[in-house]
């Protein structure tokens, strides 16, 4: 499992391949009555768009740090376990990496409160649909998915912000 999250971490195309190999599952369960050459144009779609995305964000996240992807991958796996590098210019990368997290953190942290109303309203919605329709098996069920998503967003997002502020207090400690 650790080599699989290693890989996952530092390769792309490990990313993409599941990335394909999830969008293809998901779209053949939503979309069983169509072609299964369908099935593959959408989730190849779906892979070069994440994958896109994925490959600007590490690029502007290495060039913000001033290392290469793989650097960025093992800077971000010192974080998240706590390791403070004994190298100088490792400590200053990662000093770039930790602003540039925490700032990005607090300028989404502007947004979550219409995020989160967003979510209200959608889950609300699909309930007040169950109820004009008079089956609310998929509505509750819905809901309780997004309340369950929402909290570990929520979750998520104090983890990393506790995370990357006791990092922080210990590269100034150094």
């Amino acid at each position: 499992m650790l080599s699989l999250k290693r890989l996952l971490d530092r390769s792309l195309t490990a990313q993409a391949t599941l990335i394909f190999l999830l969008g293809l599952g998901v779209t053949a369960l939503f979309r069983r009555d169509e072609h299964p050459a369908v099935w593959v144009f959408h989730s190849a779609l779906y892979t070069g768009v994440a994958i896109a995305v994925l490959a600007v964000q590490r690029r502007r996240a290495a060039r913000a740090v001033g290392t290469d992807a793989g650097g960025l991958a093992d800077l971000n796996r010192k974080v998240r376990h706590q390791q403070v590098p004994r190298d100088p210019q490792e400590q200053a990368a990662m000093r770039r990496l930790v602003d540039e997290q925490l700032g990005q953190l607090e300028r989404a942290g502007k947004w979550l409160p219409y995020w989160a109303g967003a979510m209200g309203l959608i889950a609300v919605g699909m309930l007040v649909l169950g109820a004009v329709t008079g089956s609310l098996a998929f509505p509750v069920l819905f809901t309780l998915g997004m309340a369950l998503l929402c909290t570990w967003v929520l979750w998520m997002r104090r983890r990393s912000l506790d995370r990357l502020h006791r990092m922080r207090q210990a590269l100034r400690e150094q």
